[in-house]
């Protein structure tokens, strides 16, 4: 799939007010890809939480740094939904990006582990020259199918672009 194009993204920055408008549009498409209303809520939830990160943590709550979502319908074999963030802010370990311990009972914090839990998979890397990307993947249960879903298409489509927003960034 390294040749095609992401089947929706957007752009926003990296200002919390753009939270609602961002659940919104992956709740959207992970109902037109076939999930069941409560998975749709929580992959929203998901980038939710992986936006919200990006802002506290990788823009350090400016509100002018830009966030590229892509989303791919997965089709093929494994049917579900794979999103990717990008953002050109602070860059991380990989590995030293963890959930705090469940038992740490205090607010904040859980956005890792809310991520982790809700998701099938879940991988966040540096980007070349600078910034970080994460990877999300939700799979449509087995026996949900993409019954009133798109159409399925050929070809194995089960992984992003390398680099997406190479061709969409001026």
């Amino acid at each position: 799939t390294k040749d095609r194009e992401p089947d929706a993204q957007i752009t926003v920055f990296s200002n919390p007010r753009l939270l609602a408008p961002v659940r919104a549009f992956v709740a959207s498409l992970a109902e037109r890809t076939g999930f069941e209303e409560l998975l749709c809520c929580q992959i929203s939830l998901a980038v939710d939480e992986a936006v919200a990160n990006i802002i506290n943590h990788g823009y350090r709550r400016r509100h002018d740094g830009r966030i590229w979502i892509y989303a791919w319908v997965l089709e093929a074999a494994a049917p579900g939904l794979c999103i990717v963030l990008d953002d050109l802010g602070n860059q991380v370990d990989p590995q030293s990006i963890k959930g705090r311990d469940l038992d740490d009972i205090r607010p904040g914090g859980l956005g890792v582990h809310i991520i982790r839990e809700i998701m099938d998979r879940c991988a966040y890397e540096r980007r070349s020259p600078g910034g970080m990307r994460l990877t999300l993947v939700k799979y449509l249960p087995q026996h949900g199918g993409l019954s009133g879903g798109p159409a399925p298409s050929s070809g194995d489509q089960s992984k992003p672009v390398a680099d997406p927003h190479a061709r969409t960034q001026p």
